[in-house]
């Protein structure tokens, strides 16, 4: 066997495989268990000589770590027995609160009682609905909270809420009671406090608008940021440089340097005194600290400070630290303090992009030309890089990266940031301020109108299916061996790696079949039906707090996990908002797609309105609206105005039904809704007790139906007597809040059948 060397390198390599293992499982062992097998590695890495027998046991030491800080972490969530139980808790409010209109969502960090099973054991994320006093950083305060466990949908290439919980050590989430037990308690001083104070002062100087994006470089605050800013950063590949990048806590570390020679060319003679590289080193590193705590700690700044301390530390004792010691003794320090920052996309894209960059670049030749050659090579290399990371973790990446990355990181790290920083150092004395941030801020305010316009390019955005984590890891080696140093043989070829995750194999309908895919949306509807060459959206989904919408954050993000783009026809079946709530971002993405609505003029868009028999062919599959008729006295209400959507293959049919309610379901057609081929529908209204009649089954004779409803919605949807209804004429239900998302399938030549539930079974430890 070859030697295997025992390094600072190796070891780190070995705790990274040991921390990813544990996210792989299913299910967890018994703490005790990981607690055993913790002791074991440790007198294992003790006692044993041989190098890699070493390394495996620092696989089992962190992997053990992993697992008993995981099932720690799980059993002090709050219990799913107790959701929806009303809870008095006394605590402070942590990190930024957010407010959207009337309503504030903050994070509350509740006192811990000893002993006290009966409270929460952790950070509870919650919300205050119209709040007439809002929380702020670092106060005290007593509250009535009705809690439940953390949960949030599950759906293809969407974001998972129960691991990011777990990741942020989140037990249980909710909302604030009105009750005469809420109460201020204190007001405190804490980092978060300044923060927000920083953030409210930026605010008053510059306004809101202008100051949004310099919040977030200087003190990591993002609440300014709109949907369509985010849209923008994702299309041209600068996020990382809105949300305090590594780099800018490098740019602040040299910024105490350059004060600490500034103080000895003004005072040498206190070089007698203290040598001026330890004053450079301590200086740099307590400037680069306050720094990345005004900017919350984020796992970025953290490997930084982590870096500039090792430095500092080899620098006292006359050591030198290389480049990949330094980042092997601060992954070594996240892993250890926090084996769980594993789970999160931050930790993967800094530790790599800097790895990557300490692989592929060296100097090559001095002067100018050299160090504008390897920058555009560092740019190049980490463009490339981490394109497979970002369409693993986010689903799209930027092919401008490249270009935007080339203008706008320069004019960030070395005049916008120091500006934007000593600006708020200046701010105690207004015209200093002033002078300061207001460039910062035109600056700024230029460039974001480039990346506007870039955003806009046709290559902004790629989007790509799905692929695999091996798919992932082989176009990653790719781009390792195209940018290897001289000498490693065949680079070129790295190119051919990418081609599977490029050219993903797709599993395309035939003639007269079709797919569809019921996504889990809470209390709304979106659904996706795909041809062999063609897609349809039938509502997008509700509307959050703060501008969000299950558009932007579930389904364009599932079609693009899915492959299925473009969309060609969208139906938003009236204008309720927890259906037509992501319509508008549905549009703004694919703005040559067909629109129809039963409510077009609630729209914020053009639309057609649905017309009975109305009716087109795609791909052998058949779509035509159902007539509804209105009522004939009196208005209709808007939920029985739904546009219903029939879509017939060869071998099966689809009824999509909106929030049609008894009344329209009776006014309904029998003829219209009895069919010979086998059918599957949306139950009316989320399985409200008011639809889904034993007449309008009997007529529709449903094979399987399909519930989207929020889980333990205050509806109580899908309602038991209409679940019960279709269990009579042996129709099996499925509800989103149980299954997740649900794909059935609908082939040309057999019956439909569900095909795949996104939440079940269970595939990771953290998900119920």
């Amino acid at each position: 066997m070859p030697r295997v060397p025992f390094s600072l390198v190796t070891v780190a390599a070995a705790a990274a495989l040991g921390c990813v293992a544990v996210q792989g499982w299913a299910s967890l062992p018994h703490a005790t268990s990981s607690a055993c097998v913790l002791l074991v590695a440790i007198v294992a890495l003790w006692c044993v000589p041989q190098a890699w027998l070493r390394l495996v046991a620092v696989v089992a030491l962190f992997a053990a770590w992993a697992a008993l800080r995981a099932a720690l972490a799980m059993d002090a969530r709050w219990p799913a027995a107790r959701d929806g139980e009303d809870v008095v808790v006394v605590g402070r409010v942590v990190e930024l609160p957010r407010r959207a209109g009337a309503d504030v969502a903050f994070l509350f960090d509740p006192d811990r009682a000893r002993g006290d099973r009966t409270l929460p054991r952790g950070r509870l994320r919650l919300t205050w609905y119209r709040a007439a006093s809002a929380p702020q950083s670092c106060d005290r305060w007593r509250l009535t909270v009705r809690l439940r466990r953390p949960r949030g949908p599950v759906n293809p290439g969407g974001a998972d809420a129960e691991r990011g919980a777990l990741q942020r050590a989140i037990v249980a989430t909710g909302y604030v009671r009105e009750a005469k037990a809420n109460a201020k308690l204190s007001s405190g001083t804490c980092i978060d406090g300044w923060r927000n104070a920083l953030a409210t002062s930026l605010d008053a100087r510059l306004g809101e608008h202008d100051a949004r994006v310099l919040k977030a470089l200087a003190v990591g605050d993002t609440r300014g940021l709109t949907p369509t800013d985010w849209d923008v950063a994702r299309a041209t590949g600068v996020s990382h440089l809105i949300a305090i990048s590594g780099f800018h806590v490098g740019v602040a570390a040299g910024g105490g340097v350059l004060l600490a020679r500034l103080f000895y060319a003004c005072l040498p003679w206190f070089a007698l005194r203290v040598p001026r590289p330890l004053a450079q080193a301590a200086l740099g590193l307590a400037v680069s600290t306050a720094y990345g705590m005004l900017a919350g700690m984020g796992l970025p700044t953290v490997r930084t400070l982590l870096m500039i301390a090792v430095v500092m530390l080899a620098g006292l004792g006359r050591r030198k630290a290389g480049g990949a010691s330094l980042l092997a003794v601060a992954l070594l320090v996240v892993l250890t303090a926090d084996p769980l920052a594993a789970l999160s996309p931050g930790f993967w894209l800094s530790f790599a992009g800097v790895g990557f960059l300490m692989f592929c670049v060296a100097p090559r030749s001095a002067g100018w030309r050299g160090w504008l050659g390897e920058l555009l090579r560092a740019q190049a290399a980490m463009s490339v890089a981490l394109l497979p990371m970002s369409l693993w973790w986010f689903g799209s990446a930027s092919l401008v990266g490249f270009l935007a990355n080339l203008l706008a990181a320069p004019l960030v790290s070395f005049a916008i940031v120091p500006l934007t920083l000593l600006g708020c150092v200046g701010l105690a004395v207004t015209p200093i301020a002033d002078v300061l941030l207001r460039p910062a801020a035109w600056l700024m305010d230029w460039q974001w109108r480039l990346l506007e316009a870039m955003a806009d390019w046709p290559a902004a955005r790629l989007t790509v299916a799905e692929s695999s984590l091996a798919i992932t890891v082989l176009a990653t080696f790719g781009a390792a061996w195209l940018f290897a140093p001289r000498g490693v043989p065949l680079r070129g070829y790295g190119a051919l790696l990418f081609l599977p995750l490029a050219l993903p194999s797709r599993d395309l309908p035939a003639p007269g079949a079709f797919r569809v895919w019921v996504l889990d949306v809470g209390q709304g509807l979106a659904v996706l039906v795909r041809t062999r060459a063609h897609t349809l959206v039938y509502d997008a989904g509700p509307a959050y707090a703060g501008g969000r919408d299950a558009g932007i954050g579930i389904v364009l993000p599932a079609i693009t996990a899915l492959g299925i783009g473009p969309v060609d026809h969208l139906v938003v079946s009236h204008g309720d908002a927890d259906h037509a709530g992501g319509a508008a971002s549905v549009i703004q993405r694919y703005p040559q797609a067909q629109r129809s609505s039963g409510e077009p003029k609630r729209l914020s868009f053009e639309s057609a309105a649905c017309q009975a028999g109305d009716a087109w062919s795609w791909d052998g599959v058949v779509f035509r609206f159902v007539e509804v008729p209105r009522a004939s006295h009196g208005k209709t209400p808007g939920n029985d105005r739904s546009c219903v959507l029939a879509v017939e293959g060869a071998a099966g049919r689809l009824l999509l039904t909106g929030d049609i309610g008894r009344a329209a379901e009776q006014r309904m057609s029998r003829d219209s809704l009895a069919s010979r081929l086998p059918t599957v529908t949306t139950i009316a209204h989320h399985g409200s007790r008011h639809a889904s009649t034993a007449s309008w089954l009997a007529a529709v004779r449903p094979t399987l139906a399909i519930a989207s409803a929020g889980w333990r919605n205050r509806f109580g949807h899908p309602h038991p007597h209409v679940v019960d209804r279709h269990a009579e004429i042996g129709s099996p239900v499925y509800v989103t809040a149980r299954s997740g998302a649900v794909r059935i399938d609908f082939p040309a030549d057999a019956a439909p059948q569900v095909t795949r539930e996104w939440r079940r079974p269970v595939r990771r430890y953290w998900r119920d």
